[in-house]
């Protein structure tokens, strides 16, 4: 009965090639359209989120119940301590379709990483943070053009009153930063965190495993990882939401530093 333990397997959920890791469509137009485990929970949460919503506000009532009342809270949650508090009330309205959508998508990916069955968030590989990444650059952008028009990127890059010797260091900077830095870390810092804990809980779950299965004097440390396990899973809870609300907060703040570039 002695356990054996295996260490997490990170190829075929992390890097799957058209062959290595995918199960559906791998033979139609030469597997870039196949499925695999990651992209399967990616499109069970989406659908899931599409349909509580629809369900939700299919129907609204002047004084909600039941599920309305709860998605309501989360919108109000939203609309209130992120998009407003950011904004303002005008644009925190005008832009709080995009910033809602993109905090319920991510809060909604990253609980996946706890569901039974699930197991991952598809948060932790890094294609779902670069398209999320990506909406809110193109949405920082446009809330910039729209309002300075191409003069946005200069506004954004050029700090005025500056000796000109040091523009040649400072616009650099300014357009790395900007341009490059901020959607580059948007995507790292929210597939870094689900990456990290999924492979964490693997691990804490197998070595409980391992032990446990010894059936000997090793076999009583699996209690400690199994309490670990839970522990670090209820810090997990913490994290998606707080991952979510960052995501949201810092895609709301990029809005407003291009709506006030020329406060640069």
């Amino acid at each position: 009965m002695k356990g054996s333990f295996h260490a997490p397997e990170l190829g075929p959920e992390f890097f799957p090639g058209h062959t290595y890791g995918q199960f559906i469509g791998e033979d139609f137009a030469n597997g870039w359209f196949a499925l695999d485990r990651i992209m399967l929970v990616r499109l069970l949460v989406a659908a899931i989120l599409v349909i509580l919503f629809a369900i939700a506000f299919r129907k609204p009532q002047l004084v909600p119940k039941g599920l309305q009342n709860f998605a309501e809270m989360g919108v109000d949650f939203v609309r209130i301590h992120i998009a407003e508090d950011t904004l303002g009330k005008k644009d925190g309205k005008r832009f709080l379709p995009l910033i809602a959508t993109i905090f319920f998508t991510v809060l909604f990916m990253n609980a996946a990483t706890i569901i039974p069955f699930l197991n991952i968030s598809p948060n932790a590989r890094i294609g779902m943070p670069i398209v999320l990444a990506g909406v809110a650059y193109i949405a920082m952008i446009y809330a910039g053009v729209q309002r300075y028009g191409i003069a946005y990127f200069k506004h954004s890059t050029v700090i005025p009153g500056l000796p000109w010797f040091l523009h040649i260091l400072v616009v650099p900077i300014e357009i790395f930063s900007t341009f490059i830095l901020r959607p580059v870390t948007l995507a790292l810092r929210l597939m870094a965190n689900f990456l990290a804990g999924h492979i964490i809980l693997v691990l804490l779950y197998s070595a409980t495993n391992f032990f446990f299965w010894q059936l000997n004097a090793w076999t009583g440390l699996s209690g400690l990882t199994i309490i670990a396990a839970i522990l670090f899973t209820l810090y997990e809870l913490i994290i998606i939401f707080l991952q979510a609300y960052i995501f949201a907060l810092l895609t709301a703040v990029y809005i407003e530093l291009s709506l006030h570039a020329d406060a640069h």
